[in-house]
Parts: C-alpha cells; structure tokens; sequence
C-alpha cells in the first residue's frame, strides 16, 4: 500500500494528466487540449517546491491554462502555419462545381454513391437521382457530398 501512496503524490498526478492532455493534443483538432496539459505540468512544478490545498492547485491549472491558451493559441498557429479553418474552406472548394457519376441510386433521405476522380463517395440530394446520371458537386458535408442533376 505505501508504493502505491508514493505513485499518487499530487505533483506526479498532475505530471501524469499534463502528459496525457498534451499526446491527446496529437490527436485532435483545435490547439487548445495541449495548454491544459501545461497548466497541469505548471501545477506539477509549483508543487516540487510547495505544498498547496487541491482548491488551489484547480485554481491554478484553471488560471495558467486559460492564460496560455489566450495568449499563445494564436501565436503558434502562425508560427506552426496551423491556419485550419482556410485549409477547410480551400479544401471545400476544391470539389464544388465538379461533375461526377452516380453509381448507386441517391433517394432523398437516403444517400447513394458517386464517383469522382476515380473514387466512390457517399452523396445526397433533394430528388432522387438514378444511377449513370451525371451530377454537380454544390457542397460538402464531412465525406458526404451534396448533389444535384446536371440540366
């Protein structure tokens, strides 16, 4: 039991939640998880060095976690060039406007299948659309694409 008291020591649990937050960072969007892992890393420190109540060390955390995220989330998107919302947009109209064929019958409230450039997406439509039918890409959902006939 007394190995298990040395493991939970307040400054190696906050370390541990730093080091989480920071490698779920890597993995979503957004650049705000990893500040909170520092917050919680600035917490681990000051605790080597002073014993502190847990209302204060959630005060800090919230403090130095907010703090950086205000005034460094858009300094290191630039310096990282982390400009998602352009890429998004610039990405989204890479495929408005294109044709494509549909290879599985669209219904409404029913998605079929289109291809476009050689591979098979999910796509919707206000109307149904047969398969072999030539369509125009007007907007993107995630990987669905919204569809309507060529005239």
């Amino acid at each position: 039991m007394e190995a298990l008291t040395d493991w939970l020591k307040p400054e190696l649990v906050w370390f541990i939640i730093g080091l989480i937050l920071l490698l779920i960072e890597f993995g979503a969007p957004g650049l705000i998880i990893g500040f909170f892992g520092i917050g919680a890393w600035i917490v681990s420190g000051i605790l080597l060095f002073i014993d502190i109540s847990l209302s204060t060390q959630l005060i800090i955390f919230i403090i130095a976690s907010v703090v950086l995220t205000i005034f460094l989330r858009k300094w290191i998107q630039k310096v990282f060039k982390l400009d998602s919302i352009k890429n998004q947009a610039d990405e989204e109209s890479e495929f408005v406007g294109k044709k494509a064929v549909v290879t599985k019958t669209i219904k409404p409230n029913e998605p079929g299948k289109v291809e476009f450039r050689g591979t098979n997406w999910e796509a919707e439509a206000e109307t149904e659309i047969t398969e072999g039918t030539r369509v125009e890409i007007t907007d993107r959902k995630s990987i669905t694409f919204i569809v309507k006939p060529l005239s």
